[in-house]
């Protein structure tokens, strides 16, 4: 038998990652909880910052809901990435992968199919949060390339936060506990930038909020948005979302190899 080139194994990759990404795609639009979840759980966290603690906060001059909302956008993004380790969790447990390891297709393809299905399902989520806080009063830019820009760092955030929750999936025995791995995407963005300024926060809370992956990655939203200073913020930013998704796509390959080996 012949073997493939190069050229043909990657064409057959993309293709075979194109069909488990449409696969994933249906299981979500044919999963009401999922659905709900997915629209609902951003546009309630914006209402409750918004109207709940907005009168409460400090930040300075300008409207809190101009501060708050890239903080939220980020925060949804790590809810929704955090999703692909059950759903990983569950192929591995209801068998679905073993009887793809009997199918023609590239093994790559199944962790690809559910990390690009989060990349797409959390930009859309994006997308409504964004018109929901403009409904409310949110006033970002209306630069073209500066909305180009929040893309791509929302992007990179959700595809590095994806590919490490798919790592955390192969990592657990079930589900359940894939949802418990994940908690702290949640936990992140509340000791960061995202609500308040770090400088609020005592000392050794504030060395913490400043030097941690999620405070970086919304102070370039921030800036991209509203127009405030991004200094270092952008480049920090890329670092940090390059390291975390190199670092969770090695493990998840290595990790899928060896659950999958016998």
């Amino acid at each position: 038998m012949t073997t493939p080139s190069p050229a043909l194994r990657a064409l057959r990759t993309v293709q075979d990652s194109g069909t488990m990404l449409d696969r994933n795609l249906r299981h979500t639009l044919r999963s009401p909880d999922t659905m709900i979840m997915t629209i609902a759980l951003p546009v309630m966290i914006l209402l409750m910052f918004v109207y709940v603690f907005g009168g409460a906060m400090d930040v300075g001059p300008g409207a809190y809901i101009d501060y708050v909302v890239p903080g939220i956008i980020l925060l949804c993004a790590g809810f929704g990435a955090s999703t692909t380790a059950v759903s990983i969790s569950t192929d591995l447990a209801e068998g679905i992968i073993d009887r793809f390891r009997t199918m023609a297709i590239a093994r790559s393809a199944v962790l690809t199919g559910h990390v690009a299905e989060s990349l797409i399902r959390n930009l859309i989520t994006t997308g409504l949060v964004i018109v929901v806080a403009v409904a409310l009063g949110f006033r970002p830019t209306t630069e073209p390339l500066r909305w180009l820009g929040a893309l791509g760092v929302i992007a990179m955030y959700v595809l590095a936060l994806s590919w490490l929750s798919a790592a955390l999936g192969l990592v657990a025995r079930n589900p359940e506990a894939a949802n418990g791995f994940t908690f702290f995407f949640m936990f992140l963005p509340y000791v960061s930038s995202a609500f308040v300024p770090t400088e609020s926060m005592p000392s050794w809370l504030h060395r913490f909020a400043e030097n941690q992956p999620v405070t970086p990655v919304i102070e370039t939203m921030r800036g991209l948005l509203m127009g405030t200073p991004i200094g270092d913020s952008a480049l920090l930013a890329v670092l940090w979302c390059a390291g975390i998704a190199v670092v969770g796509y090695v493990a998840a390959g290595a990790l899928f190899r060896r659950r999958t080996r016998n």
